[in-house]
């Protein structure tokens, strides 16, 4: 068996790869894959790429692409989710903001810098038309230090996955402003570069086995039903998500890339877009 090391948030986005590695499929590929939930998310999880703790990832676009851009010795293997992600904008339920004018000034929390949540962050500035060198952070590591930051004041407002939130907004602990979607896929397959070189058969097997499940994920009786008893939601939170949510099995394209380059070069949060084959395998 070889033993492959795999990283992903603790979110429904993720559960083909845990029905996969229960049902044995990929143990049926003589592959041990060995799945560790990183709830800091993006940030913590390139990082984990770049130290050698991990062979593959499941990481949000716009992070991965900013640390390779960064020399991160790391490749894009594969699109995982090829629709955008639905950012929501909470605030504590108690907060005195109400439109996402009033954050304008605010601080925002963040998992870690580099995250999804810092640089979506951005994103949603330039969106209002605010000057990004303003912007303000508070470190928060994850979604239990953002509710304890937003409580007690240390933060403004938090952006993270609108359904992964949502509990937290029904049991009136946040609540939700706005949203904020992606303008790309939001989540890709990443690899470091020495287990693409090493292990090209492994990775083949590893790919075909989880787009088999994806392509087949929503077609799974009661999946709706699934998802919101295992993750903890509500059936028609559930059922809005996977109608809005697409796997993907295909390559990040050039034209893709290019996007996220650009605009993360318009936030100042890259120094030049680099040629595809920095990034893509």
């Amino acid at each position: 068996m070889k033993h492959v090391k795999i990283i992903g948030v603790p979110e429904h986005f993720n559960l083909p790869w845990h029905m996969a590695i229960e049902e044995g499929a990929f143990a049926e590929r003589g592959i041990d894959l060995e799945w560790t939930d990183i709830p800091e998310g993006t940030g913590r999880m390139a990082n984990m790429l770049k130290d050698g703790e991990t062979d593959l990832a499941i990481i949000l676009t716009e992070g991965i692409t900013k640390s390779i851009s960064e020399g991160n010795p790391v490749k894009i293997v594969q699109k995982y989710i090829d629709s955008p992600l639905l950012w929501g904008i909470h605030v504590a339920n108690k907060s005195p903001y109400h439109e996402i004018s009033d954050l304008k000034g605010t601080a925002a929390a963040i998992s870690r810098f580099g995250s999804g949540s810092h640089l979506m962050a951005f994103v949603n500035a330039q969106n209002q038309g605010w000057e990004t060198e303003k912007l303000r952070f508070e470190v928060i590591n994850n979604l239990d230090g953002a509710v304890k930051g937003l409580t007690e004041g240390t933060a403004d407002y938090f952006m993270w996955e609108r359904f992964t939130t949502k509990p937290l907004v029904d049991n009136g602990t946040f609540r939700r402003i706005d949203d904020c979607p992606t303008p790309w896929p939001c989540f890709v397959v990443a690899a470091t570069e020495d287990f693409c070189k090493a292990n090209s058969g492994v990775l083949k097997h590893v790919l075909e086995v989880i787009n088999q499940y994806t392509k087949e994920f929503k077609m799974i009786p009661s999946i709706d039903r699934t998802i919101a008893n295992r993750y903890g939601q509500k059936l028609t939170d559930i059922n809005e998500w996977l109608s809005i949510t697409q796997w993907g099995q295909d390559p990040l394209s050039e034209k893709q890339l290019q996007s996220v380059q650009e605009r993360l070069l318009s936030l100042g949060l890259v120094q030049k877009v680099k040629p595809a084959s920095s990034f893509l395998l």
